[in-house]
């Protein structure tokens, strides 16, 4: 490769060297500079200890990889060339100027002292040394200024300090001054309390000679009025008396008179009934209200119980249907289980719903029929039904549906039966057929409420 200016061949003998290790500052730009040059080259042209960076971004490479590039830099004459090469390519003129041996005025020591480290021109560590002392030199500067800064700013504190130490002390003149104003005037008041507290003690000694007056004149009151209550107790004991001989006196007159309204009554009575054996009347067996048409308790069909004012939602619309006589509910059981709980497994849905059913039927007396759809099952269910529930799951080929309609036609006209199935065409069907359909929800809640 050819070299320019002051450059020596990497190993020459005569090479220069420092003789102080490289300032802080200059080392820390190096390893940056060299971070950024290191993307440039391929790995193959890498020393080993940094090939395991070569894909770092340069941030990464100056944090995790300084030490060894400042390492391979200093021992590596080839790799210092490679760096060198591409310093030139990245900053030319400072570069330049360097390798001319000058210090350009306009550029950061800093910057100077690390360029030279890498290049290398003859007398480069006079000029790492003279970047050096100008960095350290401005660095003292920076340190005078900032300490300049720091006394005045101290001395701006100081005066604050001293002009609100001031101010506090005057408030705290004017507080004193204040309080002892506070002080004369509590003073003053005190004192008029006491006088108001030795005007109050005289008048309540003069409301205690008032009051004793007055529990003098309320004994003699009392006296009195007891002397008044004795002598009305005997009048209302003489009173009393003579009401006493007033009601033995109308006890005995009306006496007579019971006696001759008893002997009519009695009269009366013997002449009915010689009435009734000579007419001979058979008994009364029926009544006049039987004669009048209409629905008597305990006759009601599920469609009566449909006209009630209940919303179709009311659990309590559930209790009145499975109140008929021999009520029969059949329920849709996954169409319940998968509105109500949908995210459990099918037989946790199955085992949940016959457990309510169970409460349910073990309540009402109703019987209850739970439907499940046997084309859901990979296997047979071994399941053992609970007391008062029959369980029943469709064939092949046939859906649940088809099972509840059915159940349905089966039953006798006229027995009550109550289907729970949220599905339209189950519900329009079951109707057709006479049952009464409910929302699966109705349901629901009335085992919620159990």
């Amino acid at each position: 490769m050819e070299r320019t200016g002051g450059e020596r061949a990497p190993g020459d003998p005569g090479e220069e060297a420092l003789d102080r290790p490289l300032p802080e500052k200059v080392r820390r730009r190096v390893v940056a500079l060299t971070g950024d040059a290191l993307g440039g080259l391929t790995v193959a042209e890498l020393p080993v200890p940094l090939r395991q960076y070569a894909r770092f971004t340069p941030q990464r490479r100056v944090k995790f990889a300084g030490n060894a590039m400042a390492a391979s830099l200093e021992g590596d004459p080839v790799f210092r060339q490679r760096i060198a090469d591409r310093l030139r390519e990245a900053l030319p003129e400072l570069s330049e100027a360097v390798l001319d041996g000058t210090f350009p005025a306009a550029a950061d020591p800093v910057d100077v002292a690390a360029v030279a480290y890498v290049l290398r021109p003859e007398g480069w560590v006079k000029l790492v040394a003279a970047a050096g002392e100008e960095a350290q030199r401005a660095q003292a500067e920076r340190a005078g200024e900032e300490a300049e800064r720091e006394l005045a700013r101290l001395r701006e504190e100081l005066a604050q300090a001293r002009a609100a130490e001031r101010a506090h002390t005057e408030q705290l003149r004017a507080e004193l001054e204040a309080a002892r104003k506070e002080a004369d005037s509590l003073h003053r008041k005190l004192r008029s309390a006491q006088s108001d507290v030795k005007r109050g003690e005289a008048a309540v000694r003069k409301a205690r000679a008032e009051l004793e007056e007055v529990r003098a004149a309320a004994a003699a009151e009392r006296t009195a009025a007891e002397s008044e209550a004795r002598r009305l107790r005997s009048r209302l004991a003489e009173a009393e008396s003579a009401l006493e001989a007033g009601r033995r006196a109308v006890r005995e007159g009306r006496s007579v008179e019971d006696m001759r309204l008893r002997l009519l009554l009695d009269t009366v009575l013997d002449a009915a009934q010689g009435l009734r054996r000579e007419l001979a009347l058979p008994p009364v067996t029926h009544r006049p209200a039987e004669t009048v048409d209409a629905v008597e308790p305990g006759r009601m069909t599920p469609k009566d119980v449909a006209r009630r004012a209940l919303a179709e939602d009311d659990p309590a619309l559930l209790d009145q249907l499975l109140a008929l006589p021999q009520a029969h509910l059949v329920v849709d059981g996954y169409n319940v289980t998968k509105t109500g709980y949908p995210s459990m497994p099918l037989d946790k849905q199955r085992l949940r719903l016959l457990g309510g059913l169970a409460g349910l039927a073990a309540q009402t007396g109703a019987e209850v029929t739970c439907v499940f759809d046997g084309a859901e099952l990979a296997a047979p269910v071994l399941l053992a039904p609970p007391r008062g529930v029959r369980v029943l799951f469709s064939k092949p080929g046939q859906t649940a549906d088809e099972l509840i309609r059915r159940l349905v036609r089966a039953e006798p006209p006229g027995r009550p039966v109550v289907v729970v199935s949220t599905d339209r065409e189950v519900a329009d069907g079951v109707a057709a057929a006479g049952a009464r359909p409910v929302a699966s929800v109705l349901l629901l809640r009335r085992l919620g409420r159990t």
